[in-house]
């Protein structure tokens, strides 16, 4: 095992929690397949993989599924772009764009209203029927493959339907987000240790390859649920949006069960219960399930308000980066759209900026808590049986009464 200068690391810990910590931003230098795939194949070097412990030794079944759900989110982008362009999805695309249209017009701006509201009143069908549904069952099937860690690493550099940037940014963040697994799935370390581990792996994340790594300021909601393309995603392809929060829920809810297990001993164990949970959400292999799957983009301060309190710099990391992911799919979906390739680099730049679309730190929160822990799949550890919310995003008006979620 590694050894390390823990007045060192102290001294890193301190600089990485200062507010509105800069980051030198490099212009995206274009990159072939053949450099993307050895990008890809690397993970990032920290105190956490050199650990006896990790999430491999310690949860085999969450390793498994994370690296599944690499292959199943790089499918799904994949899957929308191929419908598409399938004749066949004429009708659906017209209804759709048309759909969009309306709630632009609605609103009375350039967004789509957010994720709320009138997306919520879409069938479970979507507009694509059938293609939508074959696309399920097959991704669904891949979420209980085995997948090895190579295949997990290539997944976003062997998509089609993303650029070179994207697919780098993504592959980037997934190992940011395995490191930080590591480090909290090694039972050996106390939680300072993990602290200092977290900061580690955080400045390896944003110093390793700058120009792929997301912003650590919190992006602001209009960016997330206004952009031109917001909606797409959801109201396209409900089972598709579905499966993809319903794997990033579990991404939080993991980890809030194991470092909750870890700082209280009587939710020792709970793992297992929130992989039952998740299991629930993915249902059958059409989405059908008695449990629904998250409506509202899980993030950290919900679902995982333990991590948030121990390092809000990871919170919002990985917060932009599901933010990411979501728009992204926004766009693919977005029906017959000109130069697609030319706007997912730019949506892709407004989150590794750290200047553009930059929220306050109670905004962040508020925006996080808003569309309610119930919609974003429900908390890790306890029960909450139906929406703590009566209004919806859209009728709330920015008004929002923070609710963390707790262990009952």
């Amino acid at each position: 095992m590694r050894t390390f200068n823990i007045s060192l690391l102290f001294d890193l810990a301190k600089s990485l929690e200062i507010p509105g910590i800069q980051r030198m931003n490099t212009p995206f230098k274009s990159t072939t397949k053949v450099t993307l795939g050895l990008a890809l194949g690397a993970v990032i070097s920290t105190s956490a993989l050199a650990q006896s412990g990790s999430l491999r030794s310690e949860y085999s079944d969450l390793a498994d599924l994370y690296n599944a759900f690499d292959v199943t989110q790089a499918g799904i982008y994949d899957a929308i772009a191929n419908i598409n362009a399938s004749p066949d999805s004429q009708e659906g695309r017209m209804e759709l764009k048309m759909h969009l249209d309306m709630m632009a017009d609605a609103d009375g701006h350039g967004g789509h209203g957010g994720h709320g509201g009138m997306a919520m009143e879409m069938p479970m069908d979507g507009h694509f029927g059938e293609l939508e549904t074959e696309v399920r069952i097959t991704l669904g099937g891949s979420l209980r493959e085995s997948h090895s860690d190579s295949d997990a690493s290539e997944a976003f550099g062997n998509s089609e339907a993303l650029t070179v940037h994207a697919g780098m940014v993504l592959a980037h963040g997934r190992s940011f987000e395995k490191a930080l697994l590591d480090i909290y799935a090694d039972e050996s370390t106390s939680i300072y240790q993990k602290q200092l581990a977290t900061n580690e792996a955080i400045h390896e994340y944003l110093t390793s390859d700058e120009q792929h790594a997301v912003s650590t300021s919190p992006k602001s909601a209009e960016l997330y649920l206004d952009h031109t393309y917001a909606n797409a995603f959801r109201m396209g392809y409900p089972k598709l949006s579905g499966l993809m929060y319903a794997n990033q829920w579990l991404q939080l809810a993991s980890l809030e069960a194991i470092i909750i297990g870890q700082v209280d001993p009587q939710f020792t164990g709970r793992v297992p219960v929130t992989l039952e949970r998740y299991w629930n959400k993915v249902g059958s292999d059409t989405g059908m399930t008695m449990f629904p799957a998250p409506s509202e983009m899980p993030s950290v301060p919900a679902i995982t308000p333990s991590l948030y309190s121990q390092s809000p710099m990871a919170a919002v990391i990985i917060d932009n980066l599901n933010m990411l992911e979501s728009a992204l799919a926004d766009v693919i979906a977005y029906p017959n759209l000109q130069d697609r390739e030319t706007i997912i680099d730019q949506v892709v730049n407004q989150y590794t900026s750290d200047d553009m679309y930059v929220a306050e730190t109670m905004d962040y929160l508020l925006n996080a808590l808003r569309g309610g822990i119930f919609n974003q799949g429900g908390p890790a550890i306890g029960e909450l049986s139906r929406s703590e919310r009566n209004r919806t995003r859209d009728a709330m008006n920015m008004n929002h009464a923070m609710i963390m979620s707790a262990p009952q």
